[in-house]
C-alpha cells in the first residue's frame, strides 16, 4: 500500500486529490489547519467506500508539526511516496495595505509549507530510491495578478521550487512536478462575489469555471506511473484563461 500525504485537504482542491488518490489505491492523509469537521467527514466517507484514509491536524507553516505528521502518517499506514502540496492561503488587497504580517503568512503557508512538506518526506524517498511530489501552484504565478502580488509571489516562487527540486532530485528517482490552476470553483473563488465570478467565466475561453475534480485528475496523472518519465512540468488547468 502506498501513501500519499495532501496538505491542505479538508477543502476544496485538496478534498478531491484527497478522494480521487483514495480510489485509485493510495492511503492518504489527509491535512488540515482547522475544519476537523470537514476532515473527518471525508475520513469517514473514504472509510465507508473501502478506502485507507486517515486525518492529521497541522499548520503547514510548522516544520516541527508538519515532521509530526508525516511521522504519524508513516506509522499509520507506510511511510510518504507522494506529497501534494496544495495547503494555501490567499486574499485581495493592494500592495501598499499589505502588512508585514499578511506578508510573512503568505509566504510561511504557500511556499515555505511546501519546503517543509517534502523535506519531512524526502529522507525515505532519497533512501528508496523513488517517490513523487506534486506542488499546486497558480496561473497568478506565471502571469501576475493586480491586488494579489502576495500571493502571485509565493505561487511563483512554487514553480521555481518545483523546477529546481526536480533537476536535483531526479539522480535519486524523484519526480516532482507542479499542476497551475485557473480560476476554481471553490469557497477561495466564491467570496470574490458573483458578478466577478461571472467576469471569470467568461474571460475563460472554455466559457465555466474549472472544478476541484478538474486539478484532482491533473495530480492524479502526474502521481501515476504514466508520467514516469515527466518531471520539472507545470501543467496549466484553466480553460485557456492565459493562453
Amino acid at each position: 500500500m502506498k501513501t500519499a500525504l495532501i496538505t491542505g485537504a479538508s477543502r476544496g482542491i485538496g478534498r478531491a486529490v484527497a478522494r480521487e488518490l483514495a480510489h485509485q489505491g493510495w492511503a492518504v492523509g489527509i491535512n488540515y489547519l482547522n475544519r476537523t469537521d470537514k476532515a473527518r467527514e471525508l475520513v469517514e466517507e473514504l472509510t465507508a467506500a473501502g478506502c485507507h484514509a486517515a486525518m492529521f491536524q497541522a499548520d503547514v507553516a510548522d516544520s516541527a508539526a508538519v515532521a509530526e505528521m508525516v511521522r504519524k502518517l508513516g506509522e499509520t499506514f507506510s511511510p510518504v511516496e507522494l506529497v501534494v502540496n496544495n495547503a494555501g492561503v490567499s486574499g485581495q488587497g493592494l500592495f501598499q495595505d499589505t502588512t508585514d504580517e499578511m506578508w510573512d503568512r503568505y509566504l510561511a503557508v504557500n511556499l515555505s509549507g511546501a519546503r517543509n512538506t517534502v523535506k519531512a518526506a524526502l529522507p525515505h524517498m532519497i533512501s528508496e530510491k523513488r517517490g513523487c511530489i506534486v506542488n499546486i501552484s497558480s496561473i497568478w504565478g506565471q502571469r501576475g495578478a493586480s491586488c494579489e502580488v502576495a500571493y502571485s509571489c509565493t505561487k511563483a516562487g512554487i514553480i521555481a521550487l518545483t523546477r529546481s527540486l526536480a533537476m536535483e532530485l531526479a539522480p535519486s528517482g524523484i519526480r516532482v512536478n507542479c499542476v497551475a490552476p485557473g480560476v476554481i470553483n471553490t469557497d477561495m473563488v466564491q467570496v470574490l462575489g458573483q458578478e466577478t465570478v461571472e467576469e471569470l467565466i467568461r474571460e475563460t475561453p472554455l466559457g465555466r469555471l474549472g472544478t476541484p475534480e478538474d486539478i484532482a485528475y491533473a495530480v492524479a496523472f502526474f502521481a501515476s506511473e504514466r508520467a514516469g518519465f515527466i518531471t520539472g512540468q507545470v501543467l496549466t488547468a484553466d480553460g485557456g484563461f492565459i493562453v
